[in-house]
């Protein structure tokens, strides 16, 4: 079965939080999704965020990145608003995005509603 996968746009932190989460959480890092974060809201800017973590992952690097580029083409209103925003926060501030393998995910889903359900 081929890898699916799903990246979205989440939205605008202080970059030190977004670190003091990272290192807080080190198992927060789900099985299925990565959690990345870029100074611009630009497709290169994504796309450089997301090469890294397909070796890692031994994820598919040319659907990952297939998977950013749809996202990017079929979201300009949201890109557009994210832009907005990380230009009004300020440069302390970064745009922090997920992409995640869609079985991994689901699976997490469903434990966590397994769980309390």
């Amino acid at each position: 079965a081929a890898m699916q996968y799903t990246f979205e746009i989440l939205g605008v932190s202080p970059i030190l939080s977004f670190l003091n989460h990272q290192i807080e959480n080190p198992t927060a890092t789900s099985h299925g999704a990565e959690y990345l974060s870029t100074y611009q809201c630009t497709l290169d800017a994504l796309l450089e965020s997301v090469e890294p973590v397909s070796p890692k992952r031994g994820w598919d690097l040319d659907k990952v990145v297939d998977t950013v580029v749809h996202y990017w083409l079929q979201n300009s209103d949201r890109i557009q608003h994210w832009k907005e925003r990380l230009q009004e926060a300020g440069s302390e501030n970064i745009l922090v995005s997920r992409i995640a393998d869609l079985k991994a995910l689901q699976q997490e889903f469903d434990e966590l509603l397994g769980k309390n359900f």
